[in-house]
């Protein structure tokens, strides 16, 4: 992916990763636009950003989707970059489940938004010059964790679903990318405060290195996630899925 001259959507982008990767972008002197829910972060997000963009998005909603995107569009018809960052993990216990609408939520979120976000902004896409899409995914789509089991889900069918639009779109000028996270300090599952997890600042400045050194790359992975993205490949699958469940199962007892 090109980091300078573009104009960027990052969906999610009130906070997190997503609002990690506006900052970054932005630094670089793109021109980014952040899409959430919550006016007032985004508001918070845009403050000390002078010329970052923000617009209120439920990207679980159909209806709210065609209407954002036209307005996008009108607003700033050179947008050249998706980034598909908007997501939900909740714990689900999968024995209880009467009430699908958690699971439908995560489902309408993690995995619908991105696919109608992209099949309403494509079109546009294919007229820029350069253009590119970044699902975020995560390695939790490659050895889940079963506590959030929509979530993981989730984010493998994201991992496969960016598969297919890359082949269908490798004769055209769009780059698609995936990029997967490991785990790291983000407000989900309260993982803000847990020092487990991989501080954002040191990821968002991992991933940007690898966006400037590697701009044609398929997948960003930095190394915390290397072992969940390459389990499969490494005959550590097994491993690595009972090891973390075992581990989490145990700290809830």
């Amino acid at each position: 992916m090109r980091t300078k001259g573009n104009t960027i959507l990052i969906t999610g982008g009130g906070t997190g990763i997503g609002f990690g990767l506006a900052k970054a972008f932005h630094a670089l002197g793109n021109q980014v636009i952040i899409a959430s829910r919550r006016k007032d972060i985004l508001d918070d997000a845009v403050k000390n950003n002078s010329g970052m963009a923000s617009y209120v998005l439920d990207i679980q909603n159909i209806s709210e989707i065609e209407v954002f995107a036209q307005k996008v569009l009108n607003d700033f018809p050179g947008l050249n970059v998706l980034i598909n960052n908007s997501g939900i993990m909740r714990a689900e216990n999968l024995l209880n489940q009467r009430d699908p609408a958690n699971m439908e939520t995560i489902i309408a979120t993690n995995l619908l938004g991105p696919l109608r976000l992209t099949a309403a902004l494509l079109p546009s896409l294919l007229k820029q010059p350069y253009g590119a899409i970044v699902n975020v995914s995560s390695g939790l789509g490659f050895v889940p964790m079963a506590i959030t089991p929509t979530y993981c889900a989730t984010k493998a069918a994201l991992h496969s679903y960016t598969q297919s639009l890359r082949c269908q779109l490798k004769n055209t000028n769009i780059q698609v990318t995936e990029l997967i996270p490991p785990y790291v300090a983000t407000h989900l599952m309260n993982g803000a405060n847990d020092p487990n997890a991989m501080p954002l600042d040191d990821y968002i400045s991992e991933v940007m290195e690898i966006i400037e050194s590697q701009p044609d790359a398929a997948e960003i992975c930095v190394e915390n996630v290397k072992r969940l993205r390459f389990a499969a490949e490494t005959g550590n699958y097994e491993k690595f899925f009972r090891g973390m469940n075992d581990a989490i199962s145990l700290n809830s007892r």
